[in-house]
Parts: C-alpha cells; sequence; structure tokens
C-alpha cells in the first residue's frame, strides 16, 4: 500500500494536496522512523527541524521501501536549497527497510508559517 498524505493511493487521485504533511498519517510501518530521521536534519539558520517547519508536505511510503518526499523551502533564496535535500534523503536512507528515497521540490503552495508546528512556533518567539 502507498500512502500519500495520510491517504491510499487510490484516495489520493486528486491534485489537491494538504499540507504540511501531518505525523501519523501513513499507515506504512515505516512512517514513524522517517519522521524521525526528517526531524533530524535542521536548517542552520533556524533552530527548528526541517518537519516541525513544516517544510514536508508529502511523503509517500511503498511496501518495497520506496520513500518519496515531497517538500517545499521558507524561500527560494534559502542559503542551503541544493544541499537540504541530500541531507534529508541520507537521514531516510539510513533507515533499516528503505530501499530508496527520492526527493521533489516544489514551490506551490508556497510555504507559509502557519505550516509551523505549535513547538516550532514556540521556540521561535511567534506565540
Amino acid at each position: 500500500m502507498r500512502c500519500h498524505n495520510g491517504l491510499t493511493e487510490a484516495a489520493a487521485d486528486t491534485d489537491e494536496m494538504l499540507v504540511p504533511y501531518l505525523e501519523g498519517t501513513c499507515p506504512s510501518s515505516l512512517e514513524p522512523a522517517v519522521v524521525e530521521a526528517i526531524r533530524s536534519v535542521y536548517d542552520p539558520e533556524i533552530p527548528v527541524s526541517i518537519f516541525d517547519l513544516g517544510l514536508i508536505y508529502d511523503l509517500k511510503i511503498s511496501d518495497a521501501g520506496e520513500v518519496k518526499v515531497i517538500m517545499t523551502l521558507t524561500a527560494p533564496t534559502c542559503p542551503v536549497a541544493e544541499e537540504l535535500p541530500g541531507w534529508i534523503q541520507r537521514a531516510i536512507a539510513a533507515i533499516d527497510g528503505v530501499n530508496d528515497v527520492k526527493m521533489e521540490l516544489v514551490w506551490e503552495p508556497f510555504w507559509k508559517t502557519e505550516y509551523m508546528s505549535e513547538a516550532a512556533r514556540l521556540e521561535l518567539g511567534l506565540m
């Protein structure tokens, strides 16, 4: 079974994507480890994980251990725009049971501070 932002593949055949990705919405047994791996990656300019910043828009995880991450950045001019997807890809690839990791960087919908977790907003003094 492939999951798509908490929906099975059949239910996810619409163009509309709910963002950011919500932890615990994918039925794959790999999902907790994938989210934890993404949480281990931080933007060097912001003391908050990439996951809690709300930059992960979707995770697709197949039964064969193939993971696709659809993500964005806080801005197109992000200084680590070229490196950040690779950091995430390497963190996920290290998980037992993951056989392939693909990254897709998107700009729509454009990232907003509302996508950040409550903990991230607290950490950054936005609450």
